[in-house]
């Protein structure tokens, strides 16, 4: 937390931004462990105190933050260096906030989470860069709540980078593109994606806690302007069952508190053939080594595990990984290579909360070169294509079938429970494998349709 004079100085430099974009609302925002964007509207004229003290809020009403009603409200402070207009609504701007509880700052709050761990990682001279790709789908509903793809058009079974769709949906992917742009953030691609109804939108990498914010962000303009054209966004892993899921790809890479990348191999020793350098093979390693655990945060909600499948694919393509393995610029792995200069980890989806995912995958890839694990050879296999026995034959493990042993796995990791944090009442990390445990049970406990259909003759 800062000094007065501090945050005399944030206000000022704010204050004169506002003005001179011609702002008249700020929100307030922050995420719980679910990822869903909070926030207060705070008129620009009581920006000095929302500044000097932040934003009220009942933690425990806003989602899972390790609050209940009777406890002292949260405070969330603004971190100025996220100020950001927004286009779609040019009148309002956003700040990420940090929330507080009575003047320290909240260690069950996602975004001080990753700060944290961005810190420590600066203490070794080090920063984390990252990138993302957000897939998502526009869907419409009927009265009856089903959903269906909103180009009633877009019915093809090959329907990736169509262009004749890509061409229908046009107003809506020029307009979030113009948006980005606006932003600053550098959109260099838009496509149709391989579901039906599925996009992807692309802009430039960033340090990792300034990815995360735009991602909050992006998330929130989708919503909102697919909500103005009549229709639903949605990040959600597996909408469809018979169509390809939403993935969250990150991109990765260490440099030096000189902005000099240090994952390309240059010209040092690259002992596995991919361009890369020690440290990034170790850090690929980790990955490896906790995926287990590592894929309750990355892949968080019941509906993720719908998204993976052991085996080939019996719905078209997949590209979510079922499997811990890495390989070069191979699609059915768990990290991919696509240049010397970076990996790619597929394992996340677009339930993921990206501060909690980035500094999960930090404490893992930490812990790779800190103890210089061996990643192995890496696989050129289609692993789409081989038997859930080949596979395991090779000594690759598969990763787990459901929340609920993903969680398991959480709570007895040793790196994830130092990565994550500690609270007053334990290890962050348990915490959060706590509550998806009582999601996963949750669910398990409702009777479906397909139970019905499937079971109420059968015996």
């Amino acid at each position: 937390m800062g000094s007065d004079r501090d945050r005399t100085d944030s206000y000022e430099a704010i204050r004169s931004r506002v003005e001179a974009d011609g702002v008249e609302f700020i929100y307030a925002m922050f995420v719980e462990m679910h990822g869903k964007p909070c926030a207060k509207l705070v008129p620009v004229e009581a920006l000095q105190g929302l500044m000097s003290d932040g934003a009220g809020f009942a933690g425990f009403a806003s989602g899972p933050m390790g609050q209940n009603p009777s406890s002292p409200d949260m405070l969330a402070l603004p971190d100025p260096a996220s100020y950001t207009q927004l286009p779609w609504q040019p009148n309002v701007a956003a700040m990420q906030c940090d929330p507080t509880v009575e003047g320290e700052l909240w260690p069950y709050a996602p975004r001080v989470i990753l700060a944290r761990a961005l810190d420590a990682l600066a203490q070794r001279g080090l920063v984390l860069k990252t990138g993302v790709e957000a897939e998502y789908s526009l869907v419409v509903r009927d009265d009856n709540g089903a959903i269906s793809v909103a180009d009633e058009r877009d019915v093809d079974a090959l329907p990736c980078y169509d262009a004749r769709s890509l061409t229908r949906m046009l107003p809506h992917l020029t307009e979030v593109s113009k948006n980005l742009n606006a932003m600053g953030w550098g959109n260099y691609a838009n496509d149709h994606e391989d579901a039906n109804g599925q996009y992807e939108q692309n802009w430039q990498y960033a340090d990792a806690m300034t990815t995360a914010d735009r991602l909050i962000l992006f998330r929130l303009m989708i919503h909102t302007m697919a909500q103005r054209d009549g229709r639903y966004a949605t990040f959600m892993p597996k909408p469809f069952a018979d169509k390809t899921g939403n993935g969250l790809h990150a991109h990765m890479s260490l440099w030096d508190a000189d902005d000099k990348p240090l994952f390309p191999a240059g010209d040092g020793p690259d002992s596995l053939g991919l361009g890369l350098s020690q440290m990034a093979y170790h850090f690929a390693a980790g990955l490896i080594t906790h995926a287990p655990a590592l894929v309750a945060v990355a892949c968080p909600i019941v509906n993720s595990y719908k998204r993976m499948g052991v085996g080939a694919p019996t719905s078209g393509a997949t590209w979510a990984p079922s499997y811990a393995a890495f390989g070069g610029n191979n699609r059915t792995q768990m990290i991919r290579v696509p240049e010397p200069d970076r990996i790619e980890v597929r394992l996340a989806d677009g339930a993921a909360n990206p501060y909690l995912a980035f500094a999960a995958m930090l404490a893992c890839g930490l812990d790779g070169i800190d103890n210089q694990i061996d990643p192995g050879e890496p696989n050129t296999a289609n692993l789409f294509a081989l038997s859930a026995e080949e596979v395991a034959a090779r000594g690759i493990v598969t990763l787990p079938p459901t929340l609920l042993h993903a969680a398991e796995n959480l709570a007895g990791n040793d790196v994830l429970r130092a990565g994550l944090g500690t609270t007053a009442d334990g290890p962050y990390s348990e915490y959060f494998a706590e509550i998806k445990r009582q999601e996963f049970l949750s669910h398990h406990s409702q009777v479906t349709p397909a139970e019905i259909d499937q079971y109420l003759t059968l015996f």
